[in-house]
C-alpha cells in the first residue's frame, strides 16, 4: 500500500533527487540531470523510492507548516501535502479572536514570505499516526528551510526523542539556535517591544457589516487572505488592524463547493488532540462569527451533504494558488443582506490583477449584473464583456453552452467613406457612398447609430416616454456637424424590428411584418472645423470622433442595453464611459430640468388660406434664414423657419423640373437632396399659389440653386412668376447654355427650329415675324401662332396617328395632356389649369398651349400625352401691342377695347407682320397657363399698311404709356403715335369721351361703330377658329379670382 501510495506521489509531485547516502540536495540534482533518456523509467522508480519530490508552495498556515501542490495537469487539480518542519515548534497562532503565542505572527510571516508561491524539494520523514500529521524536511533551492526558521530566531528546537536518530540535521538545527540566542535574533530578542498582535474580540459580521462599508467604502484596505472558501469568496485579515472580514468579490459567482454533513464533534483540534472544553469554545466561537445564511448551512438540522458544483473545485483552486496567503488590495464596493462585496487586485510580478476579471476570463466565474451594479462603468463593461467572451469560447463552467437566438446578426468587413446628406433623426443618418455612382439608389446608405438610442424617462404612470425635447436637440446637433461633410462608417450588425411600432422583434415572428435595420460607428475626421479636441473621442479611434459618443458625451442620447449575445458596437465601452462622464457632470436630459415646448406653426398641414395670411408677416423681412426639411420634387422643398417657428412649403418661382414618374425626376431630386437637404439657406418671399405653397428664390452659400437646376438641364424656365424673380436675366442665359448643350430635359432640343429669342432692345434690324392670331386676350394683349413653323404640322400629324386607350388617369394641375376641342373634336396639346365639377362627369378647365385658348374639357375628352408631343415647347406666343397702355377686362371700355381688337385681327385668319420690339416676361400671370416670353410688338395689316398699335390709339381705347424711352429710334416710333392719340382726344373718344358725344356720333356711324351697340355683337363675330370664344373667354375670366391661378 505505501509503494502504492509512493507511486502516486511520484506522478504528480516532481522528482527531484535521489537522496543517497554521503549526497547533498545539489549533488543530487546533478545526478537526475545526468539521466539518459532511455533511463528515465529506471531513474523515476529509484527517485521515488527515495522519497523526495518537487512541489509548489500553496499556503503557510503557521512558522512551521507548509501546505505544497504537486505540479501537473493545469485542467486538473494537483495532490497538496501539508508538511510540518521536523524537528522544529514555532509559536503558535492564535484561534480566531484568541491570543497569539509571542512571535507566533512574525514567524507565521517569516515563513510566509519566503516561501509562498516558491518551488521546493521535500520528503516525509514520519507521520503522527493519531492525528495523521506528517512532518518533512523541505528545501528552497540548496537551503534548509528549517535551518533558516531556526537561525532567524522564528523557531525552538525540539526536545528529541526516537525520532532524533532519524534526523541527520538535528545538531545542525541545535547550533543555529543557540547562534540566534546569542544574538537576540527574533523570539530571543532583549530588547522590550510586544510580541503578540492585538486581535479584536469579534470579526466584521451582521451587525455592523453596512458601518463598516460606509466608512471604508472606496478606499484601497491592505489584506492577507487566511481562507478561500470558494472561487470568489475570501476570508482575509486587514493590516494593520487584524480585522477578520468574508469578503465576496463584487460582480461576479463562482460555483458553489457544496455542502459537507454535519458532524457537531467536527472542530479543529491540537497536535496532541485538545480537551472538549477548548474544542466546545471553539465551535461556539466559530459559529458567533457566522452570518445569517452560514448558520443556516451549519444548522444541526441540514446535515445531508451537498456535492460541490461542476468546476466548483476548480475555481477555489484557480482562486487559491494567486490568493491565498498573498498580499492583496481590496477595494470595498457595498452591501447585500449584509454581506460585504469588494473588488480583488493581487500582484502578478509587476502587474496588478483583478480576481474577478481574471475568474470570468478563464470559465470559473460568471457575470452577476446585481453585483456589478455596485463597480464603475468601466469594470462593469470589462466584466460583462469577458463574461460574454467565455461564453462563446465555452470556458470550463461554459462547456456545451449555446447562447440563445437573437435578432441580431454581425456585418462583416463593411467600411465605407462618403458625404452625409440626411439626418434622418437623432440617431440616423444617410450617407452617399464616394464608392457608389452618382444618382442610384445604392449612392445613399441608411446607417443607424450603434448601441445608442433616444433618451427615455418614466412618467407617473409606469411607462417610459421618449424625451422629444433632447431627440430634436440631438437631431439639430447632428445636422450642423454632419451635413455635407465627410465622414468614415464601419457597419457592425443588422437587427430585425417590428415595422408597426419599431420595437425589436423576437426571430419568430413573421418576417413580412418586420425590416431589418442596419447599425455601424459614424466616424467624423477630428481635423473637420468645430471638433476640437476637448470633444475627441476616449476611446482614440484613427478614423475619427465617434459621432454616438459626441452625443452621448453631451447627454443628448441613452445607450442601448443589449441583452446577452446581441451584437453591439465594437465600441461599446467607449460609449459607456462617456455615457457615465454626462451624467456624472448632469449634462443634457441627465440635468432633470423641464424643457419648454416649441410650438411649431405647421403651415404645410393648414388651409391654404392661412399661407396667404401669413404672407405679409413673411414679406416684412426681405430675406430670412431657412433649413430644408424635405425635397418633394426638384423644385418644390419643404423649409423650417427658425425665427418665425414656422413650417412652409415653398418653390422656385418661375422654374420647373419634370414631375412625378418623367424622365429626369429623380435625377432633379437627387441633385438637391445633396445640394440643400437640411442645409441652412436664405430665402426671398415673392407670392403664395392658391395650394398655399410660398414661391420665391433660394440661395445656398450665395448661388441661386434654380441656376443650379438649369444649368444640369434638370429644370425648365416658366413665363408665370420669372418677372418678380431678381435673378430672372441670370436664369435666362444659364438656361439658354443648357439647351445649347442638349443637356437633360433638352436632349432632342433642335435649334434651327426655334425662334431665336434674344433682345432686340438696342438693335438696328429689328425681328419681324409673319404671323396668325389664334386667340385676344383683352384690348392689348393676344396669342400667335408663326407662319411656317413646321412643328405645327408635324404634332397635328403626330396626334392624327394617335391611338388612344380608355386606360385611367389622373391629371393634376400643371399636367400636360391631350385635350378633344369641343368645335371641331381635333385632339390638342393643353396644360390643366383647374378641375370643376360637371353635370355628368369631373370638368377640367385646360390651357390650349399651340393656340392660347381655354375652355372646360370632360374628363372623358382628355388623354395622357406621351413623351414626343410634351418634349415640344408651346407653339402659341403670347404677344403685346408696344408703346401703348389699354384698359383690363375690368375697367371702363375694357371689354369694348377686347371686342374691337377681336374684329380687326381674328378675321379669317389673316396674317400679319409683327415687329419685336423687345421680349420679356412682364404680364405673363394675367393669362392664365403662359407659354414663355412676351413679344412686345408693333403689329402691322400689311393690306392697308397701318399698325394695329395706332388704330387702337385713334380709336380712343389705348394711351401712350409714359416712360422715358432708352433709344433715339424708339422715342421716333411714339412721337409717331402721338398724332393718333391726339385725334382721339380731339374727337373726344373712347377714354377721351367728354359728356356731350353729339357731336361724333356721326363720324362714329359711319366707321360702323356705335357706342349703344354691343361690339361683339355675334353677328359680327368671325367664324369660329382654334381660338378660344371670345364671350365665354369674358365670362370665365369675370367669374375668376382676381389673381391668376398660380404657378403649376
Amino acid at each position: 500500500m505505501e509503494e502504492a501510495d509512493e507511486g502516486l506521489m511520484s506522478n504528480h509531485f516532481g522528482i527531484s533527487s535521489l537522496e543517497r547516502e554521503g549526497l547533498t540536495v545539489p549533488d543530487l540534482k546533478g545526478v537526475a540531470c545526468g539521466l539518459r533518456v532511455d533511463d528515465l523509467g529506471r531513474a523515476a522508480s529509484a527517485m521515488a523510492a527515495s522519497g523526495w519530490f518537487r512541489g509548489k508552495v500553496k499556503a503557510v498556515p503557521s512558522g512551521d507548516t507548509l501546505v505544497i501542490m504537486g505540479s501537473g495537469n493545469p485542467e486538473t487539480i494537483p495532490p497538496e501535502k501539508s508538511i510540518t518542519l521536523s524537528s522544529i515548534i514555532a509559536p503558535r497562532l492564535a484561534r480566531r479572536f484568541g491570543t497569539d503565542e509571542p512571535f507566533a505572527w512574525e514567524s507565521r510571516e517569516f515563513l510566509r514570505k519566503l516561501c509562498i508561491g516558491q518551488d521546493v524539494t521535500f520528503r516525509v520523514d514520519y507521520m503522527l499516526p493519531a492525528t495523521g500529521r506528517e512532518f518533512g524536511t523541505v528545501y528552497l533551492g540548496d537551503q534548509n528551510i528549517a535551518c533558516l526558521v531556526v537561525a532567524n530566531g522564528f523557531a525552538n528546537v525540539k526536545q528529541q526523542g526516537q525520532k532524533a536518530n532519524d534526523n541527520p540535521y538535528v545538531a545542525e538545527l541545535v547550533r543555529l539556535e543557540d547562534t540566534a540566542k546569542q544574538h537576540g535574533l527574533g523570539r530571543w530578542t532583549k530588547e522590550p517591544n510586544d510580541p503578540i498582535r492585538n486581535l479584536p474580540t469579534s470579526s466584521i459580521g451582521e451587525a455592523d457589516a453596512k458601518d463598516f462599508v460606509a466608512k471604508n467604502k472606496g478606499k484601497a484596505l491592505e489584506a492577507i487572505v487566511e481562507q478561500v472558501r470558494d472561487g470568489s469568496t475570501l476570508c482575509v485579515y486587514l493590516i494593520p488592524s487584524f480585522d477578520f472580514v468574508h469578503v465576496h468579490v463584487a460582480g461576479v459567482q463562482a460555483p458553489s463547493m457544496g455542502r459537507q454533513p454535519f458532524i457537531p464533534s467536527r472542530v479543529a483540534q491540537t497536535e496532541d488532540g485538545g480537551d472538549d472544553d477548548v474544542n466546545r469554545k471553539a465551535f461556539a466561537e466559530t459559529q458567533a462569527s457566522m452570518t445569517a445564511v452560514q448558520k443556516l448551512v451549519a444548522s444541526p438540522a441540514i446535515c445531508s451533504e451537498i456535492p460541490p458544483d461542476p468546476f466548483g473545485r476548480e475555481a477555489k483552486h484557480f482562486t487559491e494558488t494567486r490568493v491565498l496567503n498573498r498580499e492583496v488590495r481590496i477595494v470595498l464596493e457595498g452591501t447585500s443582506f449584509n454581506n460585504i462585496f469588494g473588488s480583488v487586485y493581487y500582484s502578478d510580478g509587476n502587474t496588478a490583477k483583478d480576481l474577478a476579471l481574471e475568474l470570468v476570463e478563464n470559465g470559473f466565474a460568471k457575470y452577476m449584473e446585481w453585483g456589478a451594479n455596485m463597480l464603475g462603468p468601466e469594470t462593469k463593461t470589462k466584466l460583462k464583456n469577458a463574461d460574454l467572451e467565455a461564453k462563446k469560447k465555452q470556458l470550463r463552467i461554459w462547456t456545451g453552452f449555446k447562447p440563445p437566438a437573437t435578432n441580431t446578426r454581425p456585418i462583416q468587413n463593411q467600411k465605407f467613406t462618403g458625404k452625409v446628406i440626411e439626418v434622418v433623426n437623432g440617431y440616423c443618418i444617410i450617407v452617399a457612398d464616394d464608392a457608389a455612382p452618382y444618382g442610384r439608389a445604392s449612392a445613399e446608405r441608411r446607417v443607424n447609430l450603434s448601441s445608442i438610442r433616444p433618451p427615455k424617462v418614466a412618467d407617473p404612470s409606469g411607462e417610459n416616454k421618449t424625451l422629444e425635447h433632447f431627440a430634436r436637440v440631438a437631431k439639430e446637433f447632428l445636422r450642423t456637424r454632419l451635413i455635407g461633410k465627410e465622414v468614415n462608417v464601419s457597419m457592425e450588425y443588422s437587427r430585425r424590428i417590428n415595422i408597426a411600432d419599431g420595437q425589436v422583434v423576437a426571430h419568430k415572428i413573421n418576417s413580412a411584418d418586420t425590416r431589418v435595420l442596419d447599425y455601424g460607428s459614424v466616424f467624423l475626421p477630428s481635423q473637420v472645423e468645430g471638433v476640437g479636441s476637448n470633444s475627441s473621442s476616449s476611446s482614440g479611434n484613427q478614423l475619427g470622433v465617434n459621432v454616438a459618443e459626441l452625443l452621448l458625451s453631451r447627454g443628448f442620447a441613452d445607450v442601448t442595453r443589449h441583452r446577452d449575445y446581441e451584437e453591439r458596437s465594437h465600441h461599446y465601452d467607449a460609449l459607456l464611459a462617456a455615457y457615465s462622464r454626462a451624467e456624472k457632470a448632469r449634462k443634457g436630459y441627465h440635468s432633470k430640468k423641464d424643457h419648454p415646448v416649441t410650438h411649431m406653426n405647421d403651415l404645410t398641414t393648414a388651409p391654404a388660406k392661412k399661407a396667404r395670411d401669413f404672407l405679409h408677416l413673411l414679406q416684412q423681412n426681405r430675406r430670412h434664414s431657412a433649413v430644408v426639411d424635405y425635397i418633394f420634387s426638384g423644385h418644390r422643398f419643404k423649409l423650417t423657419i427658425p425665427k418665425e417657428n414656422s413650417i412652409i412649403a415653398f418653390s422656385f418661382s418661375g422654374v420647373r423640373c419634370p414631375g412625378k414618374n418623367e424622365p429626369y425626376s429623380d435625377d432633379a431630386i437627387s441633385l438637391m437632396r445633396k445640394r440643400i437637404l437640411q442645409r441652412d439657406v436664405e430665402i426671398e418671399i415673392e407670392a403664395v399659389d392658391k395650394t398655399g405653397t410660398f414661391l420665391g428664390s433660394l440661395w445656398e452659400s450665395k448661388t441661386n440653386m434654380a441656376s443650379v437646376l438649369l444649368e444640369a438641364g434638370l429644370a425648365k424656365l416658366s413665363s408665370f412668376g420669372l418677372s418678380r424673380t431678381p435673378d430672372a436675366q441670370t436664369l435666362l442665359r444659364v438656361e439658354q447654355s443648357a439647351k445649347h448643350k442638349k443637356l437633360k430635359v433638352w436632349e432632342n432640343y433642335n435649334e434651327a427650329e426655334v425662334i431665336p429669342q434674344r433682345s432686340m432692345t438696342g438693335q438696328k434690324e429689328k425681328e419681324t415675324l409673319k404671323v396668325i392670331v389664334t386667340e385676344v386676350l383683352d384690348g392689348g394683349k393676344f396669342y400667335v401662332q408663326i407662319v411656317g413653323d413646321r412643328r405645327l404640322a408635324s404634332i397635328q400629324e403626330q396626334l392624327a396617328s394617335l391611338k388612344f386607350n380608355d386606360a385611367p388617369f389622373n391629371p393634376a394641375k400643371g399636367d400636360m395632356v391631350l385635350a378633344q376641342f369641343s368645335l371641331d373634336n381635333s385632339w390638342n396639346r393643353a396644360m390643366i389649369v383647374s378641375e370643376c365639377q360637371g353635370a355628368a362627369e369631373p370638368e377640367f378647365i385646360v390651357f390650349y398651349i399651340d393656340y392660347g385658348n381655354q375652355e372646360a374639357v370632360p374628363y372623358s375628352h382628355l388623354r395622357p400625352a406621351d413623351q414626343f408631343t410634351s418634349l415640344v415647347p408651346p407653339l402659341a406666343k403670347l404677344c403685346s401691342l408696344a408703346f401703348i397702355t389699354v384698359p383690363s377686362l375690368k375697367d371702363d371700355l375694357g371689354e369694348q377695347a377686347a371686342g374691337y381688337l377681336s374684329r380687326l385681327l381674328l378675321d379669317n385668319e389673316k396674317e400679319f407682320k409683327a415687329i419685336v420690339e423687345e421680349r420679356g416676361t412682364a404680364g405673363a400671370k394675367l393669362e392664365g397657363q403662359g407659354t414663355g416670353e412676351v413679344f412686345i410688338v408693333t403689329l402691322v395689316d400689311e393690306d392697308v399698311e397701318s399698325s394695329i398699335n395706332a388704330a387702337m390709339l385713334e380709336r380712343g381705347f389705348a394711351q401712350i404709356e409714359r416712360k422715358r424711352w432708352d433709344s433715339w429710334e424708339r422715342r421716333a416710333a411714339v412721337k409717331n403715335l402721338e398724332e393718333f392719340q391726339e385725334h382721339a382726344r380731339k374727337k373726344h373718344r373712347g377714354v377721351w369721351r367728354l359728356r356731350d358725344v353729339s357731336e361724333t356720333a356721326e363720324e362714329e356711324k359711319a366707321l360702323g361703330v356705335d357706342d349703344d351697340e354691343d361690339p361683339l355683337a355675334p353677328a359680327q363675330a368671325p367664324p369660329p377658329s382654334k381660338g378660344f370664344d371670345l364671350i365665354k373667354f369674358i365670362a370665365f375670366k369675370s367669374s375668376e379670382d382676381p389673381e391668376a391661378p398660380g404657378s403649376p
